[in-house]
């Protein structure tokens, strides 16, 4: 595997870390700026609305230029937001912030997911993204309980000075070990005929159900844990940690079985976290639901590659484009689900309720994927055996 996989991978830690930490950091974060804890979770809805649109523009905007000149000045451009975060006096300051960085942030993923795919043979694309995604789980291993540990002894704002940080040393990483590449004389028209394709729609629309399945519950896991299942706040950290646990586990299982069997290997993930999530909003055992926890990390992210895999085969290539789809996709689940688990609990029905919503949106995931399915063996059934003709006698 080429260095600079890993490079992105380590890069996307330091994004990653930015994106999820603020469910660690939601109850320091509504009582210092004076705004509800749904109110806050507002802030991972916005940082997915700027991942949603800023994909597509970014993608379209940067097609021309030099790869790792895109990442170096996406990287720059977010680490300066979470300086400004960092200082931010007002919620409606935090949130504009949280925009620009997501425009940043989505733009990084679209053109690293292309530049992975394009610097690894067909074969081992799978694995190669899942060691891009992996810089997620690894943030969510690292990154985000220790920037939860960090905003509860020093702040949140301390966090937001952290990631400026590693924004920093993700950019030099990048500088030194990513490869000038050519992006050839890509033109927009020509890289948008792939979304001709209605299967390439539908697998988006797989992606972003799945992802808000997991997001749904995982933006108010703290809260839910700490008012539900009786954990103490000390041991979100910890919880949270479990959960990254169980996402690298996942991403590396999914990484290997999503080349050979990206079908069977979303089914698998789809049905354990449907488990998972049922059994979070149906307990209130501490030890049962940290389990939950633990499996729904596992499961949720054990599809990603996969997702991944199936998009870019459906397109027949490593558009720039394509990459900017399946991160938008994702990112649309980013902001569907903690807007639908907010609005949960914004109408009295509970903490729990947030996991039940997960549920249903696990339930739409696997109904599309089996669509998905049924079109896929449609298209490569084999060709039926032409008649015999009769021959005179």
């Amino acid at each position: 595997m080429p260095i600079a996989v890993f490079v992105l991978g380590l890069s996307i830690f330091a994004l990653g870390t930015s994106e999820f930490m603020i469910t660690g950091l939601l109850p320091g974060m509504a009582a210092d700026l004076g705004v509800s804890i749904p109110d806050a979770g507002l802030l991972i809805s916005a940082f997915a609305i700027g991942m949603v649109l800023g994909a597509p523009l970014l993608a379209v905007g940067t097609l021309r230029l030099p790869r790792r000149t895109t990442l170096l000045a996406l990287l720059v451009v977010f680490g300066l937001t979470h300086v400004v975060g960092a200082m931010a006096g007002s919620y409606g300051l935090l949130f504009a912030t949280r925009i620009v960085s997501a425009l940043a942030c989505a733009g990084f993923w679209a053109v690293a997911a292309a530049t992975t795919a394009s610097i690894v043979p067909a074969a081992r694309r799978g694995r190669a993204l899942s060691v891009l995604v992996g810089g997620l789980t690894v943030a969510n291993i690292l990154g985000v309980p220790a920037g939860t540990l960090l905003g509860q002894h020093a702040g949140w704002r301390s966090a937001f000075w952290a990631v400026a940080a590693l924004s920093a040393m993700a950019a030099v990483a990048v500088l030194a070990f990513v490869p000038r590449t050519a992006t050839g004389p890509a033109r927009v028209r020509t890289e948008l005929r792939v979304f001709a394709n209605g299967r390439l729609w539908l697998a988006l629309g797989v992606i972003a159900l799945l992802q808000a399945m997991v997001f749904a519950t995982f933006s108010y896991l703290a809260t839910l844990l700490v008012a539900v299942d009786g954990l103490p706040e000390s041991g979100v950290p910890v919880v949270l940690a479990l959960f990254g646990g169980g996402a690298l586990a996942g991403i590396v299982a999914g990484g290997k079985l999503a080349d050979v069997h990206p079908f069977a290997t979303l089914y698998g993930s789809l049905a354990l976290a449907i488990a998972a999530l049922s059994t979070l909003a149906a307990t209130g055992n501490t030890v049962v639901a940290v389990i939950a926890v633990l499996v729904l990390g596992a499961a949720g992210f054990a599809a990603n590659p996969a997702l991944n895999v199936r998009a870019y085969t459906i397109a027949g290539g490593t558009s720039t484009l394509v990459g900017a789809g399946t991160t938008s996709a994702f990112n649309v689940g980013n902001t569907v689900g903690p807007w639908l688990g907010g609005t949960a609990i914004a109408a009295g029905l509970g903490f729990a309720s947030v996991a039940w919503v997960s549920v249903a949106l696990g339930v739409l995931a696997v109904a599309a994927l089996t669509v998905s399915l049924f079109l896929h063996r449609r298209e490569h059934a084999p060709a039926p055996a032409s008649e015999p003709q009769d021959v005179p006698a």
